[in-house]
């Protein structure tokens, strides 16, 4: 989950060294990644480019999975503060990264990000949710409202450029943590994805740029006629702790409480919302949404006090492919008061389309990791007003 500590889920390769980056009886190739096309450098940008340690990653699931959330620490060896002005992402298997996010760690928090990186032989370490390295990421309304997000990209990578005179900012010494979601329901291979980071110095004056998140439930029963255990609400639910750590099981019940719904009755169905009140004045620069692959529809309300209203994004066609943010064409102030809403709708018959989940039993589906499961998430990025 996101906006939840790291699970300790473990790890199929634990008596293999660090180095050693795949079985020797499988003899897999480096992939060789599709260019990705870039803006120019403004005056006084330039990139910092980060490979993988090691140069490759073998993603690898849980017994019994089909999802391996890795994250991979990244120095950029900052020695002043910075802005990013932009991100890259270059996938390098496009057929396994699900989706992948780019994560700040502030100099304080560097030595739990290595011992979290020590903990585990293989590269990185399994971080099924957000990496677990923030003193208090266990704290929802905290990264809620202030996540640690650099950025974010779907299966194709690309750039993710931010608004005009805004940044992300990176103190000297800080580190960033690449959380790739590899899909393995496509098959197996090698991975060596990079990120290139597009760098403004302090003479730059950017404003810096902070994440929200808008997360709702998701409670999709399976569709008329079809019938199996994991039609089951708690059967289900069960299976997804099974598969990535008991906080899976506690999701569900999480996001019912924090959108002012029933956890003893939740209510099922194709859509789901959540409102949440804005309790600190803000100005979003851009919106932009994440689900999975049985998405529909999209959209983020900001829903004034006074009572107007106005629609930030709205998507009426997902594409799980392309789901870059929307940089708004003029900024939005929210005031205290207000309040942000985010609604998802899904169809749960494109199980029986989509070739990666019409081989799966059927189920009801619920907020979950994998690929197979869903995500309702609502992504606002702002600067302070």
């Amino acid at each position: 989950m996101v906006v939840a500590a790291c699970s300790s889920a473990g790890h199929n390769a634990a008596s293999a060294p660090r180095s050693e980056r795949h079985s020797p009886s499988a003899p897999l190739t480096t992939p060789v990644p599709a260019p990705v096309a870039v803006a120019p450098l403004a005056p006084g940008e330039r990139w910092i480019t980060l490979h993988m340690p090691g140069g490759v990653y073998h993603p690898q699931a849980e017994a019994g999975g089909t999802d391996d959330y890795r994250c991979i620490l990244l120095d950029p060896h900052l020695t002043r503060n910075v802005f990013l002005s932009g991100v890259v992402l270059q996938p390098g298997n496009a057929a396994l990264v699900h989706h992948a996010i780019l994560y700040r760690v502030d100099p304080a928090e560097v030595p739990a990000a290595q011992a979290k990186d020590a903990t585990d032989p293989r590269l990185g370490w399994s971080c099924f949710g957000g990496p677990g390295v923030r003193a208090d990421e266990a704290g929802a309304q905290s990264q809620l409202d202030g996540a640690p997000w650099v950025a974010a990209f779907a299966t194709k990578g690309g750039e993710q450029r931010f608004a005009a005179g805004t940044g992300e900012q990176l103190a000297a010494g800080s580190r960033l943590v690449l959380q790739i979601h590899y899909n393995l329901l496509n098959g197996s291979g090698l991975d060596n994805s990079s990120v290139r980071l597009r760098v403004a110095g302090p003479s730059a004056h950017l404003k810096p740029l902070h994440t929200y998140l808008l997360p709702a439930p998701v409670e999709l029963p399976c569709p008329a006629g079809q019938h199996g255990p994991l039609c089951n609400r708690a059967a289900s639910i069960a299976d997804v702790a099974k598969r990535f750590g008991r906080f899976g099981a506690y999701m569900p019940a999480g996001l019912q409480l924090l959108c002012g719904g029933s956890v003893a009755h939740p209510r099922p169905g194709p859509t789901q919302s959540c409102t949440r009140e804005v309790y600190a004045p803000m100005t979003i620069r851009a919106v932009a949404g994440h689900m999975h692959m049985l998405g529909r529809a999209i959209s983020i309300d900001l829903l004034r006090g006074n009572g107007g209203h106005r629609r930030l994004l709205e998507v009426t066609n997902w594409d799980f492919d392309n789901q870059s943010a929307t940089v708004l064409p003029e900024p939005v102030t929210v005031r205290p008061g207000d309040r942000l809403k985010v609604t998802c709708t899904w169809d749960a018959a494109l199980r029986e389309q989509l070739p990666e989940l019409r081989k799966l039993p059927p189920r009801y589906v619920v907020w979950g990791e994998g690929s197979s499961d869903e995500m309702c998430l609502g992504i606002v990025s702002y600067t302070d007003a």
